[in-house]
């Protein structure tokens, strides 16, 4: 997953993109709501984590507009002000759900898994498709019923492809899974965890579709 982290505490904010980070995610942050509008307008993300007290306005502000221009992306609201009130004026303005600070990181991380669990239309927590099972929480890959170890980025390229079976995505889609703003794009990087994942996968798992991307194959 991408996640946008908009957050102004750069201590706050770099624990998150370290601990996502961990958890195999891309992670990019800004600090205001004009570079959240910016980094929103400009890419895709696959959930925002947003917090409400911002140096340059209302966070809750920017989520009304970011849900009246038509952007259904899921949206963790992440704040002080934890009382009833706040809590029924973030959500009635678009939020899909709140969390208080402090907070702990597991949690807010199982909440952006069931975020984007919903948002792909699913409400299992874990991924089956193509004779393969998937856990994000875990990180248990089985496969023809033996257990794999993948690499943190070999798993984000998989999860990816098993959201949507049968769908193309594009290498541009994976390397937005695999690298947030401040990381270098490693030459080829898709092609080659790709590549290892079709060896421990099997050849015919993962299909190319020349000049378009990758797709699962979606049998039984």
């Amino acid at each position: 997953m991408r996640i946008l982290i908009v957050e102004d505490d750069p201590i706050l904010s770099n624990g998150l993109i370290a601990g996502l980070r961990l958890c195999g995610w891309a992670a990019d942050d800004v600090s205001t709501c004009g570079d959240a509008d910016a980094a929103l307008a400009a890419a895709t993300f696959d959930a925002v984590v947003l917090d409400v007290m911002l140096p340059d306005g209302s966070g809750i502000d920017l989520l009304e507009r970011l849900r009246a221009r038509g952007d259904q992306t899921p949206v963790i609201l992440l704040t002080a002000l934890d009382d009833t009130h706040d809590r029924i004026r973030g959500l009635d303005s678009g939020a899909d759900d709140y969390l208080g600070k402090p907070f702990d990181l597991d949690e807010l991380t199982a909440r952006l898994r069931a975020l984007t669990r919903r948002s792909n239309g699913t409400a299992s927590a874990s991924y089956q498709a193509a004779g393969i099972r998937v856990d994000p929480k875990t990180a248990v890959v089985i496969a023809n019923g033996l257990t794999l170890s993948l690499s943190r980025r070999e798993l984000s390229i998989l999860i990816a492809l098993m959201e949507r079976p049968g769908t193309i995505r594009s290498r541009g889609e994976l390397e937005d899974r695999l690298y947030g703003w401040q990381e270098e794009i490693e030459s080829n990087a898709v092609e080659v965890h790709v590549h290892n994942l079709r060896n421990k996968l099997g050849r015919d798992v993962i299909e190319t579709v020349r000049g378009l991307g990758y797709r699962l194959r979606d049998r039984p």
